[in-house]
């Protein structure tokens, strides 16, 4: 009698294709030499036997699961799997209650928790006695920055280690390795080739999906073949976490360092992403004020204008008035002496409390107010010879204080040199009396 196979066994050949290239070592896993390495962190302890509970943080596709999984095997845990999505307390239950049966027997658990960061605060406390114990040994997988999405408690008890999304090199090897598996190499030129990669955009999965739809057609496959064959993924961009704070940060420091041309490009992926245009309008324009100043007073309007404008076009029109001020912030000149001022005069204005202002400035619209001296002595400015009468504007008692530094950039260096002019005919119309000249006004430190 021969053998037929059972209707229910898996078929090698139906299995999906990044499935069958799982590697069978953690010397195997490409992109994560850094941790997984013998001389890594996780690559000692596997030395050793003795893993630590850890979160392992990356970007999809760059073998959080499969690292888990090689983890159980070569420290000869049981690997429990567990998905935040689907899971909940009850799940967890039974984990813990069938862990403790193993340790008993001298047979420990490695538990893994893919997407560990949707798991609510009552939940992640679940874990605690169980991993405390040493009863598992958690394994979480997270895309989210733990330091946001995990309990304190929690991560106090694991190690965080980040996984690296996959580069071009090794994205190369694991299509070099699909092709060994497939026994021809892929139907794409060159250039097409290298498209593969850009659209994989680091996820090691992504591309192996990718491989398997462009294996079957007819060759040679080109980049406009490639593009009309296969879906482009959505760029990974979570507007609402931290990718969101990492690109305006990029797009602030690229304007604050004068390079258009990387500005550009983080708008761009902003825009491509998802990000709201508004938010990136309110960003800039707070950029205008804060790190252009009056080096170019006409910041301010242009970031002004292109807000207006992206209200009035809206997306992709207006997208273009958003490109056009962020090219000038990054071009235009810098100083952050208005941003410095302001912050100075609140500490001040803090420390001395509720002065009144001197009463030469104050005005007197009733009589009593003028027989108590209220505008007494006020010199209209326009009305004197230089346009400039030097008085005290400051609280009495309160020492005069430069707050105000302008540099010598752009038009700063214009009111610089104002700032002087009328520093020398304060000093020549108010001499102290006894001096020549007044001191330089006392300036406020950081």
């Amino acid at each position: 009698m021969t053998d037929t196979p059972s209707l229910f066994a898996v078929d090698e050949v139906s299995r999906p294709l990044a499935d069958r290239l799982r590697p069978p070592s953690l010397t195997e896993v490409v992109g994560q030499s850094h941790v997984l390495a013998d001389d890594g962190p996780i690559g000692r302890m596997v030395a050793t036997r003795r893993l630590a509970s850890m979160v392992l943080w990356g970007p999809p596709g760059c073998g959080k699961t499969t690292v888990a999984r090689l983890l159980a095997e070569q420290t000869g845990l049981a690997f429990e799997p567990l998905s935040a999505t689907f899971s909940g307390v009850a799940d967890l239950r039974k984990v813990f209650g069938a862990a403790k049966k193993r340790r008993e027997v001298g047979q420990g658990t490695l538990l893994f928790v893919d997407e560990i960061h949707r798991f609510n605060r009552a939940q992640q406390d679940s874990f605690l006695p169980c991993v405390e114990d040493g009863t598992v040994v958690l394994v979480g997988a997270t895309t989210e920055n733990p330091s946001f999405e995990l309990n304190g408690a929690l991560l106090s008890r694991c190690q965080v280690f980040v996984l690296k999304r996959l580069d071009d090199l090794a994205l190369e090897l694991l299509i070099g390795r699909a092709e060994d598996l497939l026994g021809q190499p892929l139907p794409l030129d060159d250039d097409a080739r290298h498209a593969l990669i850009a659209m994989a955009d680091g996820d090691g999965r992504y591309l192996l999906n990718i491989v398997e739809q462009v294996n079957p057609l007819p060759g040679p496959v080109d980049t406009a073949g490639l593009a009309a064959a296969v879906q482009k993924r959505a760029p990974l961009y979570d507007k609402s976490q931290e990718g969101h704070y990492n690109l305006i940060s990029a797009l602030h420091k690229a304007m604050r360092g004068s390079d258009p041309n990387a500005a550009l490009y983080w708008l761009a992926r902003m825009l491509d992403g998802g990000e709201d245009p508004l938010f990136i309008a309110r960003r800039i324009t707070r950029f205008a004020s804060e790190d252009v100043g009056l080096a170019d007073p006409s910041a301010l309007q242009h970031t002004l204008a292109a807000w207006d404008a992206y209200e009035r076009l809206g997306s992709p029109e207006g997208e273009l008035a958003l490109a056009q001020a962020v090219v000038y912030l990054a071009t235009a000149p810098k100083s952050i002496a208005v941003y410095r001022g302001l912050n100075r005069a609140t500490r001040e204005a803090r420390a001395t409390g509720s002065l009144m202002p001197p009463a030469h400035i104050l005005n007197a619209p009733t009589k009593l107010m003028k027989e108590l001296g209220y505008g007494d002595g006020y010199r209209y400015d326009p009305d004197t010879a230089d346009g400039f009468s030097g008085q005290n504007y400051f609280p009495d008692g309160v020492e005069r204080t430069i707050f105000y530094e302008p540099t010598g950039n752009g038009y700063e260096h214009a009111v610089a040199e104002r700032l002087q002019h009328w520093q020398r005919l304060r000093q020549a119309s108010h001499p102290r009396p006894d001096a020549g000249t007044a001191p330089p006004p006392t300036t406020a430190t950081e």
